[in-house]
């Protein structure tokens, strides 16, 4: 491909893109494929010729858009969705024609130097203290990391490095090994799977502290964890905490107008948990019904015991509608399922 047809493909692939886009809700939410699917639709070894373009541009609805699901349809409440717009899809060109590599400030200037005034704008927009901040002169700045899980495990190895310069200190003759072994890091029992994995790949002990009954882990709970491992002669080195704010939401207003369910937590960052008020096995066949009719999309979780349904509502194209869709198709399969079993709409 060289440049001129780059213009001529280029073009066409952001056209292909804003249809996408401008129709996702047109789309089925879940593929409807089987694991393997895709094998079976691409040779098995890769092509000793390249290929036209026409007939790769005919793979992308023949082989790749049966098996996507689609994060940016606003029928999509199984996640806070990625970051997409129609600028950042721009700036992705740009980023991906310049293909450098920000490892040190001389590989690339201005890519280092972005960043960092960037992660101060992001410092500032959650109002951390300015020791955050790499233009308050200190040891503060932020670094782009390319997951969240990357990112509390960065954090985890930094703390552990930190926390080993004074174990070093305060136990000299110790290995870093038996060192290592006595470190704790702390986190609430509703925390992400991502922090119990950090601390296995970190080698720390992962202590979790219970959460109050409404699923915040309390500073008087964390406080007493700590005070007991220091008397153990463990190391407290770091705690995984959530942060976030609270907003109203027209789905927990449906959710508190029919008595058949109940919210399980506050509503934080639009993400709301719900249950119907029946056993745990009633709530998974109810979840399994919707997702395998794929009109809209969720995913469980559990809290206290209890089998619930969380339902995001974080999608740049999500509108009212689209969350009173989403309820009449939740309640219509609870019917379904409640005749089915024989049983009433108020059990």
């Amino acid at each position: 491909m060289d440049a001129d047809e780059f213009r001529k493909r280029g073009k066409e692939m952001i056209d292909y893109v804003a249809d996408y886009l401008e129709s996702i809700e047109q789309r089925r939410v879940l593929p409807d494929v089987q694991p393997g699917y895709l094998s079976k639709l691409i040779p098995t070894e890769a092509p000793q010729e390249a290929e036209k373009w026409e007939d790769l541009f005919k793979d992308i609805e023949r082989v790749i858009m049966p098996g996507v699901t689609h994060w940016h349809n606003p029928n999509f409440h199984a996640f806070f969705p990625t970051a997409n717009s129609y600028p950042a899809i721009i700036a992705d060109i740009l980023s991906s024609g310049i293909a450098c590599i920000g490892f040190s400030w001389i590989s690339s200037p201005a890519c280092t130097e972005l960043e960092v005034v960037t992660m101060d704008w992001l410092a500032k927009m959650l109002d951390l203290p300015e020791f955050f901040l790499a233009e308050s002169n200190g040891l503060g700045g932020g670094v782009i990391q390319g997951t969240a899980s990357e990112a509390v495990l960065v954090a985890l190895l930094a703390a552990r490095n930190r926390a080993l310069e004074k174990a070093r200190q305060q136990f000299p003759g110790e290995s870093d090994g038996v060192l290592f072994s006595k470190m704790v890091a702390y986190s609430s029992d509703q925390v992400h799977s991502a922090m119990p994995r950090a601390t296995l790949m970190a080698a720390v002990t992962s202590r979790t502290v219970a959460s109050d009954d409404q699923f915040t882990l309390r500073g008087d709970a964390f406080e007493r964890a700590v005070e007991q491992d220091i008397a153990n002669g463990l190391i407290p080195i770091y705690l995984c905490a959530t942060l976030g704010t609270t907003p109203s939401c027209a789905f927990e207003s449906l959710i508190k107008g029919d008595d058949r369910f109940e919210l399980n937590a506050p509503v934080v960052l639009g993400l709301i948990c719900f249950r119907y008020k029946g056993t745990n096995e009633q709530n998974e066949a109810l979840l399994k019904r919707i997702n395998d009719e794929a009109k809209i999309y969720m995913v469980p979780c559990t809290l206290s015991g209890k089998f619930c349904i969380r339902f995001a509502v974080a999608a740049s194209r999500t509108e009212p509608r689209h969350i009173e869709f989403a309820w009449q198709t939740i309640v219509a399969n609870l019917e379904q399922m409640l005749a089915q079993d024989g049983a009433s709409g108020g059990q």
